[in-house]
């Protein structure tokens, strides 16, 4: 393979890379828009998923206790 082709190839790579990263982040930014954060606190499925998560990994575990970390 000849240099000018191998520059080529990497330089189109590195443009089209870029350009997908530009379009995931407008496509981010409308679904972010079509579906806002509807609430900050914590929300009954979260802390399911937590107490879920918890007793896997070590079963006969309770959470008694959830707290953010700021």
């Amino acid at each position: 393979m000849q240099l000018t082709n191998l520059l080529a190839v990497s330089f189109t790579a590195f443009i089209a890379v870029f350009l997908l990263l530009g379009v995931l982040a407008l496509a981010m930014i409308l679904i972010t828009s079509i579906f806002p954060q509807v609430r900050k606190a914590i929300a009954k499925e979260h802390i399911a998923a937590i107490t879920t998560t918890l007793y896997t990994i070590i079963p006969g575990s309770k959470v008694t206790r959830i707290e953010e970390i700021k």
